[in-house]
């Protein structure tokens, strides 16, 4: 039974997370914002009053695809956001600039987070590969190999969150002061803020969890070997 709990919940709770910001974005990407700025003008606008000159924003295909990249020094923005003059629109793109003040500022856990990325991604790859075969071996020495790729994945995940929440943070207090949104606006824009937050929570106590799972498992492989 604990185990069936277990599972429900490492599955649940991202869809769970998923859901809700899409239904906040789907509700407030309706709802214009009184300054009628697109989301382009918003990323463009709070860019010029940071003195951040060399970061282009671009319109990009599919729907919440919104990301910064930091080598190309591009914000790229769903298409609905770049275009459209939603409360919601420019939420999303005020986040993807506060990762840019975050890179203009060479912001320490944005800094952790880059240079994580490669261990992260061998990390993601390679660790399943190795606890399958030392779970099912009963090689307790290579499970344990594969908590430790797995360890470095579960980091990137937590260093994420600072990241994250320091982002929207910025979005919310240059949107405020850029005077794109009125103070009656600032609650559902919080909203679209919070509800985007919560994937990345869920992602990373989804990520905890699994791990611990995974140290009983190889604590209890390791007695059994004794």
């Amino acid at each position: 039974m604990g185990m069936l709990i277990y599972f429900i919940i490492i599955i649940l709770v991202p869809i769970l997370a998923s859901w809700k910001v899409r239904s906040a974005y789907k509700k407030y990407s309706k709802v214009h914002s009184s300054s009628n700025m697109t989301g382009a003008d918003v990323a463009r606008r709070i860019l010029n009053d940071n003195g951040i000159y060399d970061v282009t924003v671009e319109p990009v295909g599919g729907t919440l695809s919104d990301h910064y990249d930091p080598r190309a020094k591009v914000i790229r923005l769903s298409e609905n956001n770049y275009y459209g003059t939603s409360v919601a629109g420019a939420a999303v793109a005020a986040h993807e600039v506060g990762h840019a003040i975050q890179d203009h500022e060479s912001y320490a856990f944005l800094r952790l987070r880059h240079s994580l990325v490669p261990v992260a991604n061998i990390g993601s790859n390679f660790s399943w590969i190795l606890i399958f075969i030392g779970i099912i071996a009963g090689m307790s020495n290579l499970l344990l190999l594969g908590i430790v790729f797995m360890l470095a994945a579960v980091v990137f995940q937590i260093v994420t969150l600072p990241v994250e929440f320091d982002a929207s943070n910025r979005a919310m207090a240059q949107l405020v002061s850029s005077g794109v949104i009125r103070n009656d606006e600032e609650r559902r824009t919080r909203k679209v803020l919070n509800a985007a937050a919560l994937t990345y929570v869920a992602a990373a106590a989804v990520a905890v969890l699994e791990l611990v799972r995974l140290v009983l498992i190889y604590t209890g492989m390791s007695n059994s070997e004794e």
